[in-house]
């Protein structure tokens, strides 16, 4: 399996080398808004430590994501009225996987409504008054 890459771009985000929009963060994850948002609300939750997917995770990495990614599901429900949440998590290129940092994207959704299409760079005020909705849903 291919080594873990200590300047992935999640990995300088932990860092604080490359600016993010924080949400949460415990001892063992973080939360931060997606860039290139699919849906309003759109974050990712990341462990603190090195891996590159779940392929390689230990089972307490996953399971700390995991804790996380239901409280901020909840917490981004309640942010934007949601009627369900969509999780995705991509594991090697083959996969669909870009950024080789083990992530889980939370997606808020409404009934009837599509995602966006990706790769689309999002208005960062636009992405910090979204983040505010969720903190304050925390």
């Amino acid at each position: 399996m291919t080594p873990y890459d200590q300047d992935n771009i999640f990995a300088k985000i932990l860092r604080d080398e490359i600016p993010s929009i924080r949400l949460y963060e415990d001892a063992e994850t973080l939360v931060f808004m997606d860039i290139m948002p699919r849906a309003d609300g759109h974050c990712l939750v990341i462990p603190k430590t090195p891996c590159r997917n779940m392929l390689d995770a230990t089972a307490d990495q996953l399971a700390a994501c995991m804790g996380t990614v239901q409280r901020l599901s909840h917490a981004a429900m309640k942010a934007f009225d949601a009627d369900g949440v969509t999780l995705q998590q991509f594991n090697e290129t083959a996969g669909g996987q870009e950024v080789f940092h083990l992530h889980f994207h939370i997606l808020p959704r409404h009934a009837g409504v599509s995602l966006r299409p990706p790769g689309n760079m999002a208005d960062m005020d636009v992405l910090n008054e979204q983040a505010e909705k969720i903190r304050a849903a925390l």
